[in-house]
C-alpha cells in the first residue's frame, strides 16, 4: 500500500495481517470530499495500518491523532511512523470509545474524525453515539465514517447532521457534519 498524494506520494505503508486497509479509490474519494486539510486537527479512530491518516499528514494536517486496539496494527503504525519520519503523529494504544473518552478528558478538538471500525458488527453507530456524548468535534467538524454498505446510519441525530453519502463496491462513505 503507498500513499497517493502529497508530502509523502508514493512511500510503501506497513500493512499488518488480519485487517482491511482502505482502498486507494476510497481514500482518493475520502480527501477529494474533505478538500484541503491543511493546517487541521485530524483524528483516525480504528486506524489499522494509519493508512487514512498517514495520507492526511501528507496532505498537510497539523496534526494527527491514531487510536488503536490491535496489537499488530500498533507495531505497524509504529513503524510506518518511524519510516515516514512523520512528526505532528500521535498514537493510543486503545479501544475507540476508551480513546474517545480521553481525548475529550484532555479537552482535544478536531476539525476530522476519520472513522473505520469493522464491518457488519454495529460498531459504526456505536461509535457515532460516542462521539455524540463526548464533544471531542470543533465547531464546523466532519465526521467521515467509512462503514459496509449494510450497514445504515442515521441521517440525522441530536449533534449531527448527514451531509454526503457515497458508495464504493462494498463501501460506503457517510459523511456528517456538526450542528451549530
Amino acid at each position: 500500500m503507498r500513499i497517493t498524494t502529497g508530502k509523502y506520494r508514493n512511500r510503501k505503508l506497513h500493512v499488518p495481517r488480519g485487517i482491511r486497509p482502505t482502498q486507494d479509490k476510497v481514500r482518493k474519494a475520502i480527501f477529494d470530499i474533505l478538500g484541503d486539510v491543511s493546517g487541521l486537527v485530524f483524528l483516525e479512530l480504528f486506524a489499522g495500518s494509519g493508512a487514512v491518516g498517514f495520507e492526511a499528514l501528507s496532505r498537510g494536517v497539523s496534526e494527527l491523532v491514531m487510536i488503536e486496539s490491535n496489537r499488530d496494527a500498533v507495531l505497524a503504525i509504529k513503524r510506518n511512523i518511524e519510516q515516514l519520519k512523520a512528526g505532528g503523529c500521535n498514537l493510543f494504544h486503545l479501544e475507540a470509545e476508551k480513546g474517545v473518552k480521553l481525548l475529550f478528558l484532555d479537552k482535544k478538538q478536531f476539525d476530522i474524525v476519520f472513522v473505520d471500525p469493522p464491518y457488519c458488527k454495529d460498531m459504526a453507530k456505536k461509535i457515532l453515539q460516542t462521539l455524540e456524548g463526548y464533544d471531542i468535534l470543533a465547531p464546523h467538524g466532519l465526521i467521515v465514517i467509512q462503514h459496509s454498505k449494510a450497514e445504515l446510519l442515521p441521517e440525522e441525530s441530536p449533534k449531527f447532521d448527514l451531509i454526503k453519502e457515497a458508495r464504493y463496491g462494498d463501501t460506503r462513505l457517510s459523511i456528517f457534519r456538526k450542528k451549530e
